[in-house]
């Protein structure tokens, strides 16, 4: 859904109280987005110093109290807390008593759909689970990020109008995800995401042992079009020396690694691994080459000579 195609207003959420458990760096940024929409944060929860400062900065002036009271206040409530957190804190809540009916409980974890709500459900809340497809930085831009930020969205049919308002209100754009889908759903994200930023460090890291002054300067534009060729392109985009059967050029690779950062020895392979195996199945890699190749990478240290190429 565009962010253009807004919901008919009786669909929309009337102005509401609103209320963080969890002040990371997810939901002070959610709330302060939805204070631009006209909502009101009224109650925020954090325990370390890190999220007490978070919430000064992101929702000054809305008090900082114990997670039953943000309950007690709101009419909304961001449980934004770590997922292997989120179902002691569900069942604790009902169990207290804090939970009241009609009221929105909202989680923002990936893993879970609305069943992990399912004690606050009967206790008469409304579950919503909206995932922001967004890494966040816990300061202000997070909430620049969130305009056209894509949301998996998951709750009950009766309430997925409420859902979607919420995310577009936000600047989101909603997505429909399955409950029984939304691990895998998660697991996609935090697959391109999370291990692209490990990739990306160790990059810049062997860029400067081999004497790179400015290696983000160098990295910026390489993978900033490797990553508009892949999202336009898929599989047809893969280049280097993987994709080309240079056996040699991999062994080198492998050799230097071995000497200069070993750690990154066994994600190079891996990487390595699925990269040929995609370039095998679109018909980019031949499989004459493929043999030379393969044999390097199952005993990442030898293989035939390559031939220079292409920096992708």
């Amino acid at each position: 859904m565009s962010t253009s195609q807004l919901p008919d207003p009786k669909d929309r959420p009337a102005r509401l109280t609103v209320g963080v458990v969890g002040a990371g760096r997810v939901g002070p940024a959610l709330a302060a987005s939805l204070q631009l929409a006209g909502h009101r944060p009224v109650a925020v929860s954090g325990v370390s110093d890190a999220s007490r400062r978070r919430a000064a900065q992101m929702l000054p002036d809305v008090p900082l109290v114990p997670p039953a009271e943000v309950l007690r206040h709101a009419d909304l409530v961001l449980l934004t807390v770590p997922d292997d957190t989120l179902p002691g804190l569900v069942e604790g809540l009902v169990e207290t008593g804090a939970v009241r009916p009609g009221q929105l409980l909202v989680h923002t974890s990936g893993r879970y759909g609305a069943k992990v709500l399912d004690p606050a459900l009967r206790a008469g809340a409304l579950p919503l689970a909206l995932h922001p497809a967004m890494t966040f930085t816990g300061t202000p831009v997070d909430v620049q990020r969130l305009a056209g930020c894509s949301f998996g969205v998951t709750a009950p049919d009766e309430l997925r109008m409420a859902a979607e308002a919420l995310v577009i209100e936000m600047g989101g754009e909603p997505e429909w995800i399955a409950e029984e889908r939304r691990p895998l759903y998660h697991a996609a994200l935090a697959l391109g995401a999370n291990h692209l930023v490990t990739l990306v460090a160790q990059s810049m890291e062997l860029l400067r042992e081999a004497g790179v002054e400015a290696p983000d300067r160098m990295l910026g534009p390489l993978l900033g079009a490797a990553l508009d060729n892949a999202l336009r392109s898929g599989d047809a985009a893969l280049t280097g020396p993987v994709a080309r059967g240079d056996a040699g050029t991999v062994a080198a690779h492998v050799t230097e690694l071995r000497k200069h950062a070993p750690q990154t020895v066994a994600g190079y392979l891996a990487m390595a691994r699925a990269t040929a195996d995609r370039a095998l199945a679109h018909g980019l890699l031949k499989p004459e080459l493929a043999e030379d190749l393969l044999g390097v990478l199952a005993n990442g240290t030898t293989g035939t000579h390559g031939t220079e190429g292409d920096a992708g």
